[in-house]
């Protein structure tokens, strides 16, 4: 013998013939299937590693793997577990397959070939469907993981759509219940049913499985009441708060929304001709258009109650000023009731217009600089002094000698602006000596009181040298320049 055999096949070493044909070498692959009767099985049915292995039926040559008379410790399997190609027999490792330990399939003491192939004979602790789907995992999972489904839902008679796509598959099947399962929708359902059983199990006439919300019911076509704006996105509840949604709901806005009429019912219940569908605020309604009287100015702001104080279909407002700001009318009516013609709805103060020419007082010269409450010292306006003297007495340098009728001498534009003629106004002309003096040497008192005579006598009769015996005409010898150098005439 070329050396001993290895200890599996020392029983053998006696008897050549079993293993060696001296007449046919080639017989040689025949002799080793015969007493490795399993591997013989798998080359017959191309199965398994060696009748997997290329030329396996027809050209098999054991020993150029196996090599014996290498000695009793001799490895003649040559196995290495790192370099073994799995793909090269009847279960290739693929996904989560490829990093699992060879131990954790091949038990010890146990013939490779003999680990199962079947994914429920390893993964029978893991299945949750306790068996009732049957062993064909495959056919919903892949090797990568367990939770990778590729089961058709839509090849049974319930496919699924929208949201029952997210729901997980015990959501349904509780205990593992797959065959007839409930395919109605109330059967899943009923505790998310706010109409509680009251519409019928036929959820799918309303709802759609894109959600809940997702209604199909034609709210207009079904009832007469469109749903429009705001109204399209409320709950069905918040008008149908019964949950009987075939008992009668108000259709006009003040049967919902009274509780939120911030007017209290006093502009009726027509609440569209103010307010839309899509929100209560802004408001639509045109105070100009719809009330016949424009909001201007501060009137903008004005809260609608400050007005409106009862049931607009009862109360009739009246437009003028006075009927709100009577109040206010710091003059006490005494001006009228047309406030307007002063003043603008901009504001009380900010604006007035009162034009001071068209009453019995036209403001001219320096009057017009001066501030109303100087002349004006009650609201009352209209009692304001009128005459000269009544606002300048004080101002009167005459004292009241020459009456209260300034404006005959004085100019509104200024005291020292006057053009009094003497001579024209009295029928005395000032001349000479007379030019000379003041007014008061000869006007005591007021001219309108003491009429002056025009005499010579009247004034200069303490300077009457003659003691009277030429009579009282002067002039007939003396002129106004002075009383010296008589020339009689």
């Amino acid at each position: 013998m070329p050396g001993k055999l290895t200890k599996a096949h020392a029983k053998y070493e006696e008897s050549c013939a079993n293993c060696h044909d001296r007449t046919n070498r080639g017989r040689q692959p025949q002799l080793c299937l015969a007493c490795h009767k399993e591997i013989a099985a798998d080359v017959g049915a191309q199965r398994g590693f060696h009748g997997r292995l290329a030329g396996a039926s027809t050209s098999l040559q054991c020993h150029a793997c196996h090599s014996e008379h290498l000695g009793r410790d001799a490895d003649i399997v040559k196995f290495s577990r790192d370099q073994f190609d799995h793909s090269r027999t009847d279960f290739s490792l693929h996904g989560a397959h490829a990093t699992v330990a060879c131990d954790s399939c091949h038990a010890k003491a146990k013939r490779f070939s003999e680990a199962p192939s079947d994914c429920y004979s390893c993964h029978r602790g893991q299945e949750p469907h306790e068996g009732k789907l049957g062993r064909d995992c495959a056919s919903c999972h892949d090797s990568a993981t367990w939770r990778h489904i590729s089961f058709d839902h839509d090849k049974t008679a319930f496919p699924l759509r929208d949201r029952h796509k997210e729901v997980a598959c015990f959501a349904c099947h509780f205990g593992n219940r797959y065959k007839s399962t409930p395919q109605q929708c109330v059967s899943c359902h009923a505790p998310d049913d706010v109409h509680r059983g009251e519409r019928g199990a036929k959820c799918a006439d309303c709802h759609t499985t894109t959600g809940w919300k997702t209604a199909k019911f034609d709210h207009a076509k079904q009832t007469g009441f469109a749903l429009l704006g705001i109204h399209a996105r409320i709950d069905c509840a918040d008008c149908h708060r019964g949950g009987r949604l075939q008992d009668s709901v108000p259709r006009d806005c003040e049967g919902c929304h009274r509780g939120e009429d911030a007017h209290a019912g006093r502009f009726g219940g027509k609440c569209q001709n103010c307010h839309g569908e899509q929100k209560w605020l802004p408001a639509t309604f045109d105070h100009a258009r719809d009330g016949k009287w424009p909001l201007e100015g501060r009137h903008e702001k004005v809260d609608c109650h400050a007005c409106h104080t009862a049931v607009v279909a009862t109360q009739k407002l009246e437009t003028s000023c006075a009927s709100c700001h009577r109040a206010t009318d710091v003059h006490s009516g005494k001006l009228g009731a047309d406030c307007a013609q002063c003043h603008t709805p901009a504001g009380w103060r900010s604006e007035t217009n009162f034009d001071h020419d068209l009453t019995s007082f036209p403001l001219v010269g320096l009057h017009v600089a001066v501030p109303c409450e100087q002349c004006h010292v009650t609201r009352a306006y209209k009692d304001a002094d009128k005459v000269c003297v009544d606002c300048h007495r004080a101002d009167d340098f005459h004292k009241g000698g020459l009456g209260n009728d300034c404006a005959r001498c004085h100019s509104a534009n200024g005291w020292r602006i006057w053009e009094f003629d003497h001579g024209k106004e009295t029928d005395f002309a000032l001349t000479g000596a007379h030019a000379k003096l003041n007014c008061a040497d000869c006007h005591k008192q007021p001219a309108e009181q003491v009429k002056l005579e025009t005499s010579c006598a009247y004034c200069h009769t303490q300077d009457d040298v003659h003691l009277g015996q030429y009579g009282r005409q002067c002039q007939r010898c003396h002129s106004t320049v002075t009383f010296k150098g008589a020339r009689p005439r």
